[in-house]
């Protein structure tokens, strides 16, 4: 409240605001706080010692990046693609003063949806030249580039897969991840940032093994399997919990079988006692399955395409069993 005896003017209310975080999920947002209410603080009042009065606290939610922010009624208030972008979604009443004869006006009341923009229901996971591309274009309408080089995928590409009963799942080709990525070698988290925004991990290995350059070291698909683990492990543990496939590709290929039956021995063991010490994850996947599959002569994909849709399925169905537990927790709080 304002002084009017001496001009004095009362402190606005605080704001509330949301900034975009990288170390937060859209989960965490809802557990935080289980009323879903966020109440800034007043300001403080005009005084013979402070005319000015101090502004209000301000309230910072940290959300996912990606959250498209919305009222109860649709309107569109922001997009936080980046981490640090940040919004006020409700701000602070205005201090009392001349203006407002030295009465404090109210603050705003807003009733908001955060909604986190997947890029796809499915993201391939997988080193360059592993037939991401190709297994994109041959389970989908898309036609993305496909060459004999690494990199030929520099942003994501989404395709669609369709199902007899007009069912459609979204599938991206994300930009092709190379050891080092935790560190944003390549790139790195480019591609780890697009990971977490998809519900269903399809790790794609070509049996023949995986080698960037003649500077790299040559890796066997066994290899190649670990490291995809332990990348997505070192940027982000919460990563190598998501729902995963593991499809081995180019089993066409001459002299595949042999190396088929080795990986398949090793990944049965899950013995990574022969590989070096720094290419071995603290936790492994755990692959719902894994399928066998040319993606250049198209054969295993329609059960691959089957296991998909069961997956994201039964995932829809345990996401709506856990609102339903929180919604009565909060429920039986109150």
């Amino acid at each position: 409240m304002g002084l009017p005896s001496l001009g004095g003017q009362g402190g606005d209310g605080g704001d509330v605001v949301l900034v975009a975080s990288p170390k937060v999920s859209l989960r965490q947002v809802q557990l935080k706080e289980p009323s879903k209410r966020y109440c800034a603080t007043i300001g403080e009042n005009s005084r013979t010692r402070r005319l000015k009065g101090t502004k209000g606290l301000d309230v910072i939610i940290p959300v996912p990046v990606g959250v498209n922010i919305i009222t109860d009624d649709g309107k569109f208030i922001a997009d936080l693609n980046e981490p640090g972008q940040e919004v006020v979604v409700a701000r602070g009443g205005r201090g009392g003063c001349l203006a407002t004869d030295w009465h404090p006006s109210k603050g705003e009341r807003q009733s908001i949806k955060l909604d986190l923009k997947l890029i796809a229901d499915v993201g391939l996971v997988g080193f360059p030249n592993a037939g991401k591309s190709t297994l994109l274009g041959a389970m989908s309408r898309t036609q993305p580039k496909i060459a004999d080089y690494p990199f030929t995928t520099v942003k994501p590409q989404v395709g669609i897969i369709h199902y007899e009963d007009h069912r459609q799942i979204s599938i991206a080709d994300l930009p092709g991840l190379i050891e080092g990525a935790h560190l944003n070698k390549g790139m790195g988290h480019s591609f780890l940032k697009h990971v977490e925004r998809t519900k269903l991990l399809l790790f794609i290995v070509d049996i023949n093994g995986f080698q960037l350059s003649d500077k790299w070291h040559f890796r066997s698909a066994f290899e190649t399997i670990s490291l995809l683990n332990l990348e997505l492990e070192l940027y982000k543990q919460e990563l190598v919990s998501k729902p995963a496939i593991l499809a081995i590709n180019k089993i066409d290929t001459d002299g595949s079988e042999e190396k088929l039956e080795e990986l398949l021995a090793k990944l049965e063991e899950g013995d990574f006692s022969d590989l070096p010490e720094n290419a071995i994850p603290s936790i492994p996947v755990k692959f719902q399955e894994t399928f066998l599959i040319s993606a250049k002569e198209e054969t295993g994909l329609e059960p691959l395409k089957g296991r998909i849709r069961e997956i994201l399925d039964v995932e829809a169905e345990l996401d709506r069993q856990r609102d339903e537990q929180e919604l009565q927790i909060y429920g039986n709080d109150r």
